[in-house]
């Protein structure tokens, strides 16, 4: 039981003010005037002013409320390293055992996990969470079990009200080594080179390493191997193999002692892109679609058209001074020759030899294809003829074999079974002009087919008359080559009967020989939208295998994807944690990176408690390292140091909670109005008497 007086006058303050004033005044009076009862008249004042003041007895009943210590265990990521848990766990054994000891007292314990995203170690967030969910005057101590590494810094709250300490995981010997890649661009152009900076990075009580090994892999592909220097910036440039998303992991290997290798990697995707596409056009007898190729690749402002067309065989004699047929000589040995090697894409359009290029320059555009570069060939009767293209070193790398037969009627172009899963046909009858009627896809005809055979590697993709090979595709070692068995597709461009879809044709083809990625045939990758990836598998196979995907932390699953369209399979899989994943199956393979691929908590894993200290500081609280043993719990005044020699501090709340509150008025009405009159009335006599 606590007692207290307490007031509650009758009458606002203001007037017992005035009421204490006027009484004044009048004793002032008296005494002034000599009134012997001017004793009795202040003492019935008093009563009086006493009496509208209404003076009380408050007895509250209280009940002691325990003293609340707060314990924030952290479970991150970097905790997970090492013999990090089995530290905190330890330490949160002990802490929870000095509490039990002390009378009064009791813990709350706050598990921290992975923030969501690559959110980091949300330490001060967790502590502000779990101080607004208990009341502030109870609480009388907070312990952080972290290996410092926070976060949120800036969400620490503004006063703390007791003591915070920190004990620290971790070893004086700890270190790791960490790859980082900065300057990384987004976008880049093929043929330039992109300057990337790349650093090796030791931490901690790390061993003196010299030269250590990196590796640069690209889309999944052989790693290339390098060394270079620890803890320097090294500038590498990078040519980009191809357009599209070019996904590059560099690595360093992992280290016996380091304390993880989840930071030893790191994953950029750059979007190759290209300046300018070069294409040669190699024209022969003019004929009505000549200028359609022409026209086609001119619309397009990215590419660079060099035309070679023949205007005057050699046969033709028409008595025309050779002086007067040109102002400059063609640099076909300059295009043919020096610089073939420098055009993305060569169209043959019904070429054939006229011994105006002669046996070597078709021998160096071989050369091109299988160091890989691309040929396009546009077939019409030339290509059956016997001074075809295909008599010539070219044929050695072409898909198609000419059986000199032509056929000239009418025929619409079909997509082969082949074609429907392949990336060049696939869905191409969506751009089909007309309704399809009869299983045609609603295109305009074409009316000359040259009958081909078709190589053992070929991939007929588009049939025409009788089902003959229509449209081949080949890899030429590191090249590709295309043939159209016919010169009529210019008709799709003039929008005969409807026309079809040369423009998106030909784009495709273009694609698939630059070997861009979402057009090869054979191919896996990966769309990520935060921790869910939407897995892709591309094949012309019937079926596509099982995909494993490997965690950043080395487990695996195995997983089966569900085909969408022919030669399409797709799965969508929730991630469980940010960081590099591997997938693969039985022919491809290729990397991605939800989030960093060494996410935030692995930037610094090293324990250290520098970037709490000043929170702690504030507190007069400590910071304890587990190592050195584990602290015993001490009362400390409020203000006082709260940590020192094996042993931390907490301070008492001695909280309670109000059962029950008496008043009681210190003096009834009645009495002070009885006491009042008997002193009014004693000096009226004692003045009176005088």
């Amino acid at each position: 039981m606590i007692g207290s007086i307490i007031l509650d006058p009758l009458v606002p303050l203001v007037v017992l003010y005035a009421l204490a004033a006027f009484a004044t005044l009048g004793l002032c009076i008296a005494v002034w005037r000599g009134m012997v009862g001017w004793v009795l008249r202040t003492l019935a004042a008093l009563v009086i002013l006493g009496a509208i003041a209404n003076p009380s007895l408050q007895q509250e009943e209280r009940a002691a409320l325990s003293d609340i210590v707060i314990a924030v265990l952290d479970e991150s990521a970097s905790q997970r390293i090492s013999d990090r848990a089995e530290q905190s766990a330890a330490a949160l054994e002990n802490l929870q055992a000095e509490v039990a000891r002390r009378p009064n007292t009791e813990l709350r314990t706050v598990t921290l996990g992975d923030a969501e995203g690559d959110g980091g170690t949300q330490l001060m967030t967790a502590l502000s969470e779990a101080l607004s969910e208990e009341p502030r005057a109870r609480v009388a101590g907070m312990v952080l079990i972290t290996d410092g590494r926070a976060h949120d810094l800036s969400a620490a709250p503004n006063a703390l009200p007791a003591p915070l300490h920190v004990l620290l995981t971790g070893h004086d010997t700890d270190w790791d080594r960490r790859l980082i890649v900065r300057n990384a661009p987004a976008f880049a152009i093929l043929g330039e080179p992109v300057s990337l900076t790349l650093r090796v990075e030791d931490q901690g009580a790390a061993p003196d390493a010299g030269l250590v090994d990196l590796t640069i892999a690209i889309d999944g592909g052989a790693p290339l191997a390098f060394q270079i220097p620890v803890n320097e910036d090294i500038e590498l440039p990078i040519d980009l193999p191809h357009g599209g998303m070019n996904v590059m992991q560099f690595a360093t290997p992992a280290v016996e002692g380091e304390l993880t290798d989840r930071n030893n990697e790191a994953v950029i995707q750059i979007n190759g892109v290209r300046d300018r596409l070069r294409v040669l056009l190699v024209s022969g007898e003019p004929h009505a679609g000549e200028r359609t190729w022409r026209n086609l690749l001119k619309s397009d402002s990215s590419v660079d058209l060099v035309h070679f067309t023949i205007l005057r065989p050699p046969e033709k004699q028409d008595g025309v001074p050779v002086n007067e047929l040109s102002l400059i000589a063609f640099p076909t040995r300059e295009l043919f020759l020096e610089k073939v090697e420098e055009f993305d894409l060569i169209i043959f359009d019904r070429y054939k030899r006229r011994g105006i290029l002669p046996s070597v320059y078709f021998e160096s555009i071989a050369s091109y294809v299988q160091n890989g570069g691309a040929v396009l060939i546009s077939a019409g009767p030339d290509y059956a003829s016997a001074d075809s293209i295909f008599r010539s070193p070219l044929g050695a790398v072409l898909p198609g074999n000419p059986t000199a037969r032509v056929y000239e009627e009418g025929f619409t172009p079909q997509i082969s079974a082949l074609g429907q899963r392949h990336p060049v046909t696939e869905g191409l009858e969506a751009f089909a002009p007309n309704a399809p009627q009869d299983d045609l896809p609603g295109w305009g005809r074409w009316f000359r087919q040259i009958e081909v055979t078709p190589t053992p590697d070929a991939n007929v993709v588009m049939t025409g008359i009788n089902d003959q090979p229509l449209l081949m595709l080949e890899r030429i070692d590191e090249g590709r080559v295309a043939l159209i068995a016919s010169d009529h597709s210019w008709l799709w461009d003039r929008g005969y009967e409807g026309g079809g879809p040369q423009l998106e044709l030909l784009r495709r083809l273009a694609h698939w020989m630059m070997k861009e990625p979402e057009l090869e045939e054979e191919a896996l990758w990966v769309e990520p939208n935060g921790l869910t990836m939407r897995i892709i598998r591309r094949t012309l196979n019937d079926t596509a295998g099982t995909v494993t995907i490997i965690h950043p932390d080395g487990t695996e699953t195995s997983v089966t994807l569900q085909e969408i369209t022919p030669g399409r399979y797709e799965l969508e899989w929730d991630a469980p944690e940010i960081g590099l994943y591997r997938l693969r199956d039985d022919e491809s393979e290729t990397v991605i990176a939800l989030g960093p691929a060494a996410p935030r908590e692995f930037e610094q894993t090293i324990a250290s408690g520098a970037v709490l200290s000043e929170v702690v500081a504030s507190t007069n609280g400590g910071i304890s390292i587990i190592e050195d043993g584990l602290p015993s719990l001490r009362d400390v005044r409020p203000g006082r140091p709260a940590v020192g020699n094996g042993w931390i501090g907490i301070t008492p709340r001695e909280a309670y909670r109000t059962a029950d509150v008496n008043i009681t008025p210190l003096l009834p009405a009645w009495a002070a109005l009885l006491l009042a009159g008997l002193l009014i009335v004693g000096a009226w006599l004692r003045e009176g008497r005088r």
